[in-house]
């Protein structure tokens, strides 16, 4: 059973600060190692643009990441969760336009996700090359992608236990290795004005270009707010203290390193490395590798957080949601895993090195902080009641902020941005796909009043006429209310041979706003003949209806609510797996071929059915044991053709 409270994850203790360093600030953690070299490139070394950089950096980190973020949007929670799905949760009854922003970050954030664990490692150990200018990266990279998603399924309690300290020794690293390159240039620390970042945007050619770049800074945000769910929001505030004086200590020490080489290139290298002692040089690649490896975490624990998310609000398929520990926010998303996996290798194989990486990293996750604005705005208005002046203030400014970001970044398009868009596209287009044939399918869902069936269930139960089918005849149903029952229910088991049962059983699952929520109601409509369950479960429990079944089946048999009477060579075995002398019935719709739609959702309903035979199937999303499932195929008629006139043509005589 999982835990109902969480307070080991919420509470403040050391303990939590250093797991929450080795969940949530992996990929902002490590953007060091690649900042600096993006914004200087191949440009020569000036003072406007190192203090312009770094000013446009530090303000970035100010205002995106701190005031936006860390102060602003955590408070957006729903139950303990983040994530842009569950910000859209909190206002979608506000506007049913809110889905597509809703929609476009989701997709967006997933998308951008591909390419953080590449980029991350990649600048990483391309840091060898100092040292062994010949090392194939490549392989390596590769290698430590495959054993990082594979580490996943343990569930990221385990993974925050053995990544924080190596994260506190990362951050650690970077503040002692900043601040004493700090000394050789105080005057770094003029970039503190946000003077020098207003003259290099507009006064330095092509400065306002260098936004895509200076955005890679902050990138790590949206994770930051996706990974709320498993570490609790004062533990992220309290060690975002921490790690933003680190990251600003060794931005700046980056920064006096290339002030002291002004008036020359980088020709390759790369700023993070060269303010290392040469003697430190093998154990700083060592630590800044193993913090890379774990810069994937955010995105990743993340993207599992967002795909529990889009089931819950009906924009994914049912895929199998598994829960590796009891502690909360702990899930694991296998096919979520392979998707990231199987991408995060072609993006590797495809850009070869990190800063060709750099040049395609960034434009979908602005598109996603765009759309969190949008939903945010929304939140502070309906929910938290600012006012409409504050308010306008609000997205006045970052608007600004995150246009400009996009702009910059849009020239990323042609060098390989478009990638992370196609599969942003891809994934926007399953969620639409899947929201919009909910909408159809729902519309054409024929529902009978209960009443004048439960006679014809009793007498069934008891007619010896018809050959007994099964002692426990499940029906899972998707009607809340007890009145009302799918007709295709009745019509399974009336229409041909009658499935005579004991007794009837009517399931319907209740997936509730609260995370932990394990609750079950029992009406006996006809007793020992036809009974309804509603099962209440919390959208972070895992479904195991089988075994949520069993234990309410031997409690009612244990308080003598239910008799089995002419099944009792059964009741003698309770707890015994005879006890499970029943059968759960999931009825699958497919598409008539008499149905007859407009182009476009005939585009909507052929790809349904497509993403649905590779997603999950029902009896995985329920937790149901093969052996015990029928499941039934139900046509489904949409927009029934017209009535051909066919004329029969009779033999001469």
């Amino acid at each position: 059973m999982q835990e109902t409270h969480s307070e080991h994850t919420t509470k403040i203790t050391f303990a939590s600060l250093l797991v929450t360093l080795g969940i949530i600030y992996g990929d902002i953690g490590t953007s060091p190692l690649y900042v600096m070299k993006s914004i200087v490139g191949d440009k020569m070394i000036t003072e406007q643009l190192i203090l312009g950089g770094l000013s446009c950096v530090f303000w970035t980190l100010t205002l995106q990441t701190t005031l936006k973020y860390v102060v602003l949007t955590l408070r957006a929670d729903n139950n303990g969760e983040g994530g842009v799905f569950s910000l859209y949760a909190l206002v979608r009854k506000r506007g049913k336009w809110l889905t597509i922003p809703a929609i476009i970050g989701g997709s967006a954030l997933l998308a951008d996700g591909m390419i953080t664990p590449p980029i991350s490692v990649s600048s990483a150990i391309e840091g060898l090359r100092i040292l062994y200018p010949e090392i194939p990266t490549v392989p390596i990279v590769i290698v430590i992608i495959i054993i990082l998603f594979f580490f996943q399924r343990f569930g990221t309690s385990a993974v925050g236990k053995a990544f924080g300290p190596m994260m506190l020794v990362w951050f650690s690293m970077l503040a002692i290795l900043g601040g004493f390159s700090m000394i050789s240039n105080p005057k770094v620390f003029f970039a503190l004005s946000p003077t020098y970042a207003f003259d290099l945007l507009v006064n330095y050619p092509d400065g306002f270009w260098l936004l895509g770049a200076v955005f890679l800074c902050t990138t790590g945000a949206e994770a930051l707010y996706s990974d709320l769910g498993h570490c609790g929001r004062e533990n992220i505030r309290i060690s975002w203290v921490f790690v933003k004086t680190t990251l600003l200590i060794n931005y700046f020490g980056q920064g006096a390193w290339l002030l002291n080489s002004a008036g020359g290139t980088l020709n390759g290298k790369n700023p993070f490395f060269e303010i290392m002692p040469e003697w430190f040089l093998i154990i700083g690649i060592g630590i800044a590798t193993m913090a890379a490896i774990i810069a994937s975490q955010a995105l990743i624990s993340g993207s599992f957080t967002l795909i529990s998310e889009a089931i819950h609000l009906g924009l994914w398929p049912k895929v199998k949601l598994t829960y590796p520990t009891n502690m909360r926010g702990q899930l694991y998303v296998a096919s979520m895993n392979l998707i990231l996996a199987v991408g995060c290798i072609i993006v590797v194989l495809y850009f070869q090195e990190s800063s060709r990486m750099e040049a395609a990293y960034g434009l979908a996750i602005t598109l996603t902080m765009m759309m969190t604005s949008t939903l945010l705005v929304y939140y502070l208005r309906t929910v938290r009641g600012w006012s409409y002046a504050l308010l306008l203030f609000f997205a006045i400014l970052y608007g600004a902020i995150e246009i400009g970001f996009l702009v910059a970044n849009l020239e990323k398009f042609p060098h390989g941005g478009w990638f992370s868009l196609a599969i942003a596209s891809l994934i926007g287009f399953i969620m639409f796909t899947w929201l919009r044939s909910r909408t159809i399918i729902g519309s054409l869902k024929e529902m009978a009043r209960f009443t004048p069936y439960e006679s014809e269930l009793s007498i069934l139960s008891h007619d010896d006429v018809h050959e007994k089918y099964i002692t426990h005849l499940v029906y899972m149903t998707s009607s809340g209310d007890e009145r009302f029952i799918e007709k295709k229910i009745i019509d399974s088991i009336f229409i041909g041979k009658p499935k005579r049962a004991d007794i009837y059983w009517f399931v319907h699952i209740e997936i509730t706003d609260e995370p932990y929520t394990m609750e079950y109601k029992v009406n006996s409509i006809v007793k020992d003949d036809i009974i309804w369950v509603t099962f209440y479960i919390g959208f972070r429990v895992e479904l195991r209806v089988d075994y949520f079944f069993r234990l309410v089946l031997a409690n009612l048999i244990k308080n003598k609510e239910v008799d089995l009477g002419h099944a009792a060579d059964y009741q003698k075995m309770i707890g015994e797996k005879a006890l499970g002398d029943f059968k759960f019935v999931i009825l699958e719709s497919f598409l008539s071929n008499a149905s007859e739609l407009k182009w476009y959702d005939d585009l909507v309903m052929e790809s349904y059915f497509t993403i649905k035979k590779v997603s999950s199937t029902a009896e995985d999303w329920f937790g149901l044991d093969p052996s015990s499932v029928l499941v039934e195929q139900v046509p489904m008629i949409i927009s029934p053709m017209k009535e051909l006139a066919l004329r029969r043509i009779y033999p001469e005589s």
